[in-house]
């Protein structure tokens, strides 16, 4: 998450001094008529039944559960059909009901269906009791509520809105309350928000100075009228005011704890509800991220689709058929064996007729007699298949070690089961740089101070530590040290009235007081071994805020002797270099940003009322005061630092200060309470208050803070693009640092053509874009552009190979370089220009540009701009993208790419709980893609294509015997063989292999990342394969039919001896197929695919063992035959004898780049050589 000033809560708030009593006259309510306005809501403290009457709010007991016993069935059946297959089969068994349809037994028509219904059901319903027992637990906490003036125990679920609670420490809070009270004299009360957001930094949260007195621990006799906001998702505002004994009190997010979070190092508060139950922002933001569908699944459909077209086709033929039999044979139905009129045999049905509908209705009903004995060409099993070896693929990922974090001990998370396969495909990475490419562990480098660099020579000598605090009865140790600059420390230590001094003085007091940090101090003493420090107590301290920028600062400052120790909700206390020094918190602006600065005004003992600012740098230079001689070469020697501090990676912020007089004082109050108690446009009306005091600063200095890389990132770009992966980087820093940070993880190079668009209108930014299109010649013939125009070739099977060539061997291609050159091209614009390309009619441009770029860097970008670039490729290419991030500015993004990944960093967890992947360092994705990824793609689109493959070779078999039985629609196969094909003969090893098959170790997949290529080119799936495997199919259904029946013409075998031989011969030989197909044998993979042969054979043993199935015996006659196996083998000789072939043929003469690399596996293992000898580049 990128950040130009450090981060918090865009909001504004004011923390007055105890003593200040704002007079009445001051407040004016413009926008009374909101108060009473449906829109809003009214809460009555400590009259929940009052409050209630009128607007009727939700009780607070929550529910995330999606059944209950009495809608569980139909809801979740519903819900479940919305999958157009389970409704064709549906169709099937209905069909099948009818009495001129019945081709199988009612009962097992049922049974693939109920199969799946039943297992996703199960899963379902799991899933729905553990949201039961969460919600019960949750509604039957206990919290103190107030109650005929005492606190008593309540029931979670039974609070109401204007109920008054008492939270005591480490409870959790059980709904959306405003805080009335807290154990701290000042107000304030410090809350974990882990729950809510994943960070677990501690915030501050503040008591009104008004209702401290009336609510304590014992007394809590007031009444007053909250007028609030309607509920919202917003966690980090809220707008509403408080009507208490005639003042109207402006409330805001700082005065507000949310449902789900934790109080910390507070004894209790009191607070009264205003939002309860599902109204509770928690609840208003626990909807689910938007359902993502693999690529690969879509393509899938088409296919389908195409199975849908021969299954129509063969039972028209079928039915035709029927008809053409039943006119030509028309006078003979009486007589022949398939459609006599009336039963022959002796008995009470003898002379009877049998069902006969006439020629047109019987043709018509064996067209849909055909639909349900050819059913399973549409794949049921497939779906429910593809969720299983998902969920497979998921646990292997999980289990990673090398993906496991042992610093924080986070380890892979899965959490979307359905793009698997796509991370085998992506094209477009666009990645966050704070946080995600860095470490977002900040630490604090260089400073420029009244014009002069500080920095150059750090160290962590405690002997200036200890100076700065040798007249102190305590000193400061700090829980990480931060190194320090000897001449800086030497000029703090000077008593002097220089400017110089003087302006790091008030620096270091800005880095010090303007900021929300939290100081927490060790409860024990420090334990000392300096020889002179007997006399000094030392303690332990730590600093905890909601930014990592703002903590490096403040740990800064008290390394230069300016320590923050104590902050209440109206003053904060220093120690400066010895000294106690409590300054009073006379107001806070907190940062925003469309300020993108901060600023606190502060009473100095003296009296002396300043305010101290601290923002980006292109916020804070227009606000300085007028230029003097002086001031100019300060301001000039600063933004040359300024450049500086980012050429080397590091963030800049500049910092600014100002006194006030009484009378701006007075002004900047008055306008601050008319905007605080507004409840329209309270955002904006409180940044004009706040320009009215950030104006005319005097320029103190600016800071360099840096962020580190994390480990392996240039490694594991350098990898990804090696694998064909364009990398966009988009930031929020300063275009120098992130061209900086660019350089240091190899993202951009020193050769690179860098074409730099900073436009400040829609006229300068076309212009831009229209000199650099001509100049580098890029034009409409690039890859993307040829991948508008035939956006499907790559699906149709045309290799989409671009600048991924095919061999391994061959050089790079030249996309992204300029014409008549060898350097690549790199893209850097700014959000500023972003703005005009994006929302105006210029975004082709840009899209033609950067697609012909080898590198795109965006600086200065917004959330929603994040969101808008990766929707410019989604939009204009089938290209699958993915978008990395650790921050709440990055989802957006995560949701928007095909594949959202969310880092688990220092940033809290929202980026992670809007993703599909989340881990914990950038270089997990190198593994990530180039193995798990490419291994999940050969996986799934192989089992897609070997699914469709054993559905039809055994509905092609019995179209076969169909047409040799006068297109009767009858069947030699038992209806239970029928059923257990699929979803018990063969499908274990399918499931096993989808799981656990593999092409290339995973050494190998990151050695050559150009193998990543073969995802790019849709080599494992794709139409051509498809028609392929078809064409394999029909041949093989034909061996398979047509060898038996040549085998045993002349014998007396009967129709069930033959069924049951098909039914053996199509399992062995599916399977034997899937052998021939497996990489990596294992022992599970043994046991999968011959132990359902074993299986096969021990069920068609069972059901040839029941008398009352016309089968009976048939195994045993036909297993004692040695022309029975003869005839097995037979068919798998031939029937696979093509495939093999073509196998051997492609491998030795035009093999691909995997094969390429399993042959140098192979090479590996044998000879033992460290690297293969053959022609695979790196």
């Amino acid at each position: 998450m990128e950040r130009n000033a450090p981060n918090i809560p865009p909001s504004e708030t004011s923390h007055s001094h105890p003593s200040r009593v704002r007079p009445k006259s001051s407040v004016q309510f413009d926008d009374n008529t909101l108060f009473h306005d449906d829109s809003g809501n009214v809460i009555y403290v400590n009259d929940p039944t009052k409050t209630n009457e009128k607007y009727e709010f939700c009780g607070n007991d929550i529910r995330t559960s999606r059944y209950t016993l009495l809608n569980f069935l139909p809801k979740n059946l519903f819900i479940q059909f919305h999958r157009v297959a389970y409704l064709y089969f549906l169709a099937i068994a209905a069909l099948n009901q009818l009495p001129p349809l019945a081709v199988f037994g009612r009962t097992v028509s049922l049974f693939p269906l109920l199969f799946v219904l039943c297992v996703t059901a199960i899963k379902d319903a799991y899933e729905d009791w553990r949201r039961h027992r969460s919600d019960c637990y949750e509604n039957n906490r206990e919290c103190l509520v107030l109650q005929s003036a005492q606190f008593r125990s309540k029931r979670w679920k039974n609070v109401q809105a204007g109920d008054v609670i008492k939270i005591l420490a480490d409870e959790m809070i059980p709904a959306d309350m405003v805080l009335l009270g807290t154990s701290d004299p000042s107000g304030v009360a410090y809350i974990q928000t882990m729950n809510l957001d994943g960070e677990s930094n501690l915030k501050t949260r503040f008591a009104k100075q008004e209702t401290l007195s009336a609510f304590s621990q014992d007394v809590c006799a007031v009444s007053g009228v909250i007028r609030c906001e309607p509920p919202n998702r917003n966690i980090y505002e809220f707008t509403a005011t408080m009507e208490l004994n005639g003042h109207k009190i402006p409330l805001n997010q700082s005065n507000i704890v949310l449902r789900g979070c934790m109080l910390k190092n507070t004894d209790w508060i009191i607070g009264v509800v205003v939002y309860a139950g599902q109204q509770t922002k928690a609840m208003l933001n626990s909807a689910a991220s938007p359902s993502k569908r693999s690529k690969l699944e879509s393509y899938m459909n088409r296919e389908t689709l195409w199975l849908s077209v021969f299954l129509f086709i063969m039972c028209a033929v079928v039915s035709l058929g029927m008809g053409l039999w039943l006119v030509r044979h028309e006078h003979e139905l009486d007589t022949l064996p398939y459609y006599r009129k009336k039963f022959f045999n002796k008995g009470p049905n003898e002379g009877r007729k049998y069902r006969y509908y006439g020629i047109p209705m019987e043709t018509f009903f064996s067209f849909l007699s055909s639909i349900i004995v050819f059913q399973i060409m549409i794949p049921i099993s497939l779906y429910i298949t593809m969720e299983l070896v998902r969920l497979g693929q998921s646990y292997f990922m999980i289990e990673d070690k090398d993906m496991y974090d042992s610093k924080s001990g986070s380890r892979f998370q899965c959490r979307s089961l359905n793009i698997n396969e796509d991370l085998g495909q992506i094209r477009y990475v666009f990645s966050d740089k704070t946080g995600t490419l860095t470490e977002n562990k900040m630490e604090f480098q260089r400073a420029s101070i009244h014009g002069k660099s500080y920095g150059s020579s750090l160290h962590t000598d405690d002997e200036s530590t200890e100076a700065a605090a040798n007249n102190s009865k305590r000193k400061w140790k700090l829980k990480s040290e931060t190194p320090v600059d000897s001449e800086l420390m030497a000029l703090l230590r000077k008593d002097s009235n220089l400017d110089e001094r003087i302006a790091a003085h008030e620096f270091f007091l800005t880095l010090a007081a303007c900021n929300t940090v939290i100081p927490i101090i060790s409860s024990g003493k420090v334990s000392s071994c300096g020889k002179d420090e007997s006399n000094h107590e030392i303690e332990g301290i730590d600093y905890q805020g909601e930014s990592p920028d703002e903590q490096a600062l403040v740990s800064a400052a008290s390394a230069y002797g300016y320590t923050l120790f104590e902050r209440t909700s109206g003053n904060v206390v220093l120690d400066v270099n010895g000294e106690k020094l409590r300054l009073d918190v006379l107001g806070l602006h907190e940062f925003d940003s469309v300020r993108k600065r901060m600023s606190v005004i502060l009473r100095f003992p003296d009296n002396v009322v300043k305010v101290l600012v601290k923002g980006a740098d292109s916020s804070m230079f227009s606000i300085l005061a007028p230029d003097t001689e002086g001031n100019n070469g300060i301001q000039h020697e600063t933004q040359s630092h300024l450049s500086e501090y980012s050429m080397e990676g590091l963030r800049t912020l500049v910092v600014g200060s100002r006194d006030l007089s009484d009378a701006e004082f007075e002004e900047w109050q008055k306008m601050y309470e008319d905007a605080s108690t507004s409840l329209t446009d309270r955002a904006a009306k409180l940044r004009q208050t706040a320009a009215l005091i950030e104006c005319n600063l005097k320029l103190l200095g600016a800071t360099g803070i840096e962020d580190k890389l994390q480990e392996g990132v240039p490694e594991a770009i350098e990898s990804m693009r090696q694998a064909g992966i364009k990398v966009w980087v988009l930031t929020g820093d300063k275009q120098e640092t992130a061209i900086s940070i660019g350089l240091s993880c190899k993202l951009l190079s020193r050769d690179m053509q860098k074409i730099i668009i900073n436009g400040t209108s829609e006229v300068e930014c076309r212009k831009l874009l229209t000199d650099a299109i001509a100049k580098y010649g890029v034009k409409s013939s690039s890859r993307e552009h040829q991948n508008l125009k035939c956006k499907t070739d790559s699906r149709l099977g045309c290799p989409d190979i671009h600048d991924n060539t095919k061999s391994l061997g061959l050089p790079k291609s030249n996309a992204g370089k300029k014409e008549g050159t060898t350097a690549p091209l790199a893209l850097i614009i700014d959000g500023t220009s972003l703005v005009y390309i994006l929302e105006k009619e210029l975004e082709s441009e840009l899209f033609k540009l950067a697609t012909s770029c080898s590198v795109v860097l965006c600086c200065r970008v917004a959330p929603l701009q994040k969101a808008g670039i990766v929707d410019l490729i989604k939009s204009r290419t089938d290209d699958l993208t993915l978008a990395i991030g650790d921050g709440a500015n990055d989802v957006s993004m995560i949701q928007m790419a095909d594949v959202g990944v969310g880092i688990c960093g220092q940033e809290g967890r929202q980026a992670v709980m809007a993703s599909d992947f989340a881990m914990a360092q950038f270089q997990f994705l190198k593994k990530l893609l180039l193995v798990h990824g490419h291994w999940n793609y050969q996986r799934v689109g192989y089992l897609v294509l070997y699914n469709f493959y054993r559905n039809a070779v055994f509905v092609l078999m019995l179209f076969w015997y169909i047409l040799c039985t006068a297109f009767s629609t009858t069947s030699a196969l038992t209806e239970w063989s029928s059923v257990f094909y699929s979803v018990i003969y063969t499908s274990i090893p399918t499931i096993i292999i989808g799981v656990m098959d593999k092409d290339l170790s995973h050494s190998t997949l990151l050695l050559y990342p150009k193998l990543y290529g073969t995802g790019h080119r849709h080599e494992a799936y794709n139409l051509q394969l498809f028609w392929i495997t078809m064409i394999d199919t029909l041949w093989q259904s034909l061996a398979l039919f047509y060898i038996p029946v040549f085998i045993y013409k002349d014998s007396t075998i009967d129709i069930w001896s033959m069924g049951s031989l098909w039914t053996i011969s199509v399992v062995i030989l599916v399977n034997v197929h899937l052998a021939m197909d497996i990489n990596q044998w294992a022992l599970v993979s043994h046991v999968a695919v011959w132990g359902s042969i074993i299986i096969t054979y021990g069920c068609v043993v069972i059901l040839d063992s029941i008398p009352v199935f016309p089968n009976y015996g048939t195994i045993y006659h036909l297993a004692s035959s040695p022309t029975y196996w003869m005839t097995i083998f037979l068919i798998i000789i031939v029937a696979l004898l093509p495939r093999f072939s073509c196998k051997a043929f492609y491998q030795a003469f035009c093999p691909s780049d995997i094969q390429i690399a399993r042959e140098a596996e192979t090479m590996i293992k044998q000879h033992g050589n460290l690297q293969p000898k053959c022609p695979v580049s790196k």
